[in-house]
């Protein structure tokens, strides 16, 4: 039987979240968007992460919990943990590099 990496009665192993902070009025925040979509759709990972949109006007104490500063921001939380974070990508490669542990 294949090794379960100590994980409990085959329990998956709970996916990473991908928080993406943004403004609605934000432009950046939009071609941001444009990128990650593009960065999860050309390796097929849109199952590798869930995906939340936070938009820090109507949660800015989310804002403040993650300290996020600028927006756009992602933020990768593990667990209770927050193992990476990325503030106004300027394109698909730096938001690759950002997510490459995760992505297949």
């Amino acid at each position: 039987r294949a090794s379960t990496h100590g994980h409990s009665s085959g329990a998956p192993a709970e996916r990473p979240r991908l928080v993406f902070f943004y403004e609605p009025s934000s432009g950046k925040a939009r071609r941001t968007e444009g990128y990650l979509s593009q960065v999860l759709q050309r390796r097929h990972n849109h199952e590798s992460f869930r995906v939340y949109r936070v938009d820090v006007q109507e949660h800015p104490e989310l804002a403040d919990r993650f300290h996020v500063a600028e927006v756009p921001t992602l933020v990768v939380v593990e667990g209770n943990k927050v193992t990476g974070r990325l503030a106004s990508p300027r394109g698909c490669r730096q938001i690759e590099e950002l997510l490459a542990p995760w992505l297949r």
